[in-house]
């Protein structure tokens, strides 16, 4: 069931605010759904994109996602639908404009609730993107479910919930808010009640002291009705996630960036580092949350739990590194030849090795060249290179490049 202060809060507050005139100086790359992302984590690298793609966005929003499927799918010529349902009219006409903008002729709209998405007769799908949906249902299991009901048997899903730790503070504001602004004022005298309580909040206050809680700051008042005044509005920890999933017969292929979750890149004790090295994926993920603190939303992929795919690895010379968000060039100049790169995510910094080859593969990884295509490129200018060097320095930057979401892998296909 859907709140019924839910789907009126996102007509009244569109959410996230969103300019469609906007789409003629930039596209919003996101994660989960960039086309190469999915590919690697749903279809682990080698679905074929020379084939049709479904694509279905429940409570799609404003449009990020759809409009960002859209557009990868339609520059790089994979042919197929995107199908962008969400409650909200409003919502859907923000989508809708940003579409005619850029001229996309993929996207179709379907007016309503992902409970009732079976009921729809929309057909299967090969990919499903749910970004900050689930965390808002009176019931997340019934979501997974009936999203499940859509899903192709080899396909996967792109999900966002809501991190507890990385929100500590913002439960407290809405506690706080269910007194100070009662679900049934209008919602402009809500959000300025919210707006007063922020500017007399003490600086002991955890809303206060977690200076990673922006969304008030620069999203306008949905940013504000979004983060404190939702009607409905949980968080999770990553064994929750792990619960959640299972619960509904699915297993997790990828928490994003895989970075955030990994404990080794922040304890340097050798003593320390052993007890992490051997635990399974979900437990060294819930330790690196706990650890690092700072989480705010777990974005991460998942298949039906019998899905036997797994995700490629660079032991294939023949696998394709695919850049994200980055192109060869922007990757020349921000990458060194050897030594560290530095990484600040929602507060931390820290740091990870690059090989002495870094640059030079960068500057290779068009998304065309193969690993031996790499090789055999750079063996012009060093002659000495042999493959045991390359592919050993080749492995130690792909695991720094997937750990930061810049980098994933293509198997080709016949």
């Amino acid at each position: 069931m859907i709140d019924d202060h839910v789907q009126a809060q996102y007509e009244a507050y569109p959410y996230p605010a969103r300019n469609p005139q906007d789409e003629t100086k930039r596209l919003r790359v996101v994660s989960p759904s960039q086309l190469f992302q999915v590919n690697h984590f749903a279809f682990g690298g080698r679905r074929d994109l020379k084939h049709s793609l479904r694509v279905l966005v429940a409570g799609g929003g404003t449009g990020d996602a759809a409009i960002m499927l859209g557009q990868q799918m339609t520059d790089a010529g994979v042919p197929g639908t995107v199908v962008h349902l969400d409650l909200s009219a409003e919502s859907q006409n923000i989508t809708r404009q940003r579409t005619e903008v850029r001229g996309l002729k993929n996207i179709e709209f379907v007016q309503g609730s992902l409970l009732d998405v079976g009921e729809l007769g929309l057909d299967t799908f090969d990919y499903i993107d749910c970004c900050g949906v689930l965390h808002h249902l009176e019931d997340p299991l019934a979501g997974l479910h009936a999203l499940m009901s859509v899903l192709a048997p080899d396909g996967g899903l792109g999900i966002m919930v809501y991190g507890e730790l990385g929100r500590t503070g913002v439960y407290h504001l809405q506690d706080m808010l269910r007194t100070l602004a009662p679900v049934d004022e209008d919602p402009s005298d809500r959000v300025d009640t919210a707006k007063r309580l922020l500017q007399a909040l003490p600086p002991t206050n955890w809303f206060v002291r977690n200076g990673q809680l922006t969304d008030h700051k620069g999203g306008g008042d949905a940013g504000i009705f979004d983060l404190l005044l939702h009607s409905q509005d949980r968080a999770y920890r990553v064994p929750e996630l792990a619960e959640l999933t299972n619960a509904a017969g699915l297993r997790i292929t990828g928490l994003l960036p895989l970075a955030d979750y990994d404990p080794a890149r922040l304890l340097k004790s050798p003593a320390l580092l052993e007890s992490v090295r051997n635990m399974e994926q979900m437990e060294r993920a819930a330790f690196g949350e706990l650890l690092a603190g700072n989480i705010k939303k777990h974005i991460f992929y998942a298949v039906r739990a019998d899905n036997p795919v797994v995700l490629p690895t660079p032991d294939d010379p023949a696998v394709i590194p695919v850049l994200l968000d980055m192109t060869p060039e922007d990757g020349a100049s921000q990458i060194p030849p050897g030594g560290t790169v530095t990484r600040s995510r929602n507060g931390l910094q820290y740091s990870l090795s690059v090989p002495p080859l870094a640059r030079a593969i960068v500057q290779r990884c068009d998304g065309q060249k193969s690993l031996s295509d790499i090789y055999d490129d750079i063996l012009r200018v060093r002659s000495d290179l042999e493959w045991s060097n390359f592919k050993n320095q080749f492995d130690d930057f792909y695991d720094t490049m997937n750990a930061i979401n810049r980098m994933v892998l293509q198997v080709p296909t016949p």
